[in-house]
């Protein structure tokens, strides 16, 4: 494998559609470039047009980043054309289904390390070298970003923190693995990712793919990494009925995928 580029030669991977003001992330943007030849990477993305040009504009240069409009009716899609990603139309509601989309594109344009990144500028795009450079250095198979020890104030709300608890706690209790969170923020192997086989539609899909990785023995890595209140309006912790929703169908999970295949 090539090397990675040191810190200082990390540029941002795209340019294009102005996004919202956010604080200073000390990463100019910059044309696309790949620095990264190894790395794809895949946003899920349902109605994110304030955030998601400023995600764009900070990721450093990777090989490829799929947008997968998830039946968005404002200008996610455009913004994420104008900014040089690819666009993927995943009509199917339902964030595992987004996800799934984003892997076969990636999985059949042959990138090595697979990143998932959420469209609403929580996790911090710059980060994204801490996630897979030890994947790339052989030193780890899965790596997620662990929010419970960076999160700013309101990022993360109690019945989050709850919730990913419970699910945490739940999936040890199953595989033996115990995870600190159910970050959204993660990379992995594509071989891995491609022998996982993952199917769950909604919000479970992050446990499912937990679990997977434990089930399967990978060498699992979280790296605890800042996390920042979301730009725009939660479609799940927003509100009640959608963190009830999510919570329900995570727990569902956990007790789904507890076998292995």
């Amino acid at each position: 494998m090539s090397p990675s580029p040191s810190p200082g030669d990390r540029p941002a991977a795209m340019s294009g559609a102005e996004g919202p003001s956010r604080p200073a992330t000390g990463v100019t943007p910059a044309p696309h470039a790949a620095a990264w030849p190894q790395v794809g990477v895949i946003i899920p993305a349902l109605n994110e047009e304030e955030a998601l040009p400023g995600v764009l504009a900070e990721l450093p240069p990777v090989a490829a980043v799929w947008v997968v409009d998830n039946g968005s009716t404002d200008r996610t899609a455009a913004l994420a054309r104008a900014a040089g990603a690819t666009v993927i139309s995943e009509p199917k509601k339902g964030y595992g289904n987004a996800c799934q989309a984003g892997i076969r594109a990636a999985l059949a344009a042959g990138v090595q390390v697979v990143v998932i990144l959420d469209g609403d500028h929580a996790d911090r795009p710059s980060d994204l070298p801490l996630l897979v450079d030890p994947i790339l250095r052989g030193e780890a198979d899965f790596v997620l970003s662990d929010r419970t020890r960076g999160a700013q104030a309101g990022a993360l709300l109690p019945h989050q923190r709850a919730g990913n608890a419970l699910a945490v706690a739940l999936i040890a209790r199953s595989t033996g693995h115990r995870y600190a969170d159910m970050g959204p923020f993660r990379a992995i192997r594509a071989d891995h990712l491609a022998a996982m086989r993952l199917r769950d539609p909604n919000h479970g899909w992050n446990v499912e793919m937990q679990m997977r990785a434990a089930q399967a023995g990978l060498r699992i890595r979280e790296i605890p990494l800042p996390y920042q209140p979301r730009v725009g309006t939660s479609k799940v912790s927003g509100t009640v009925k959608g963190s009830v929703l999510a919570g329900v169908r995570i727990l569902r999970s956990v007790w789904r995928y507890r076998a292995k295949g």
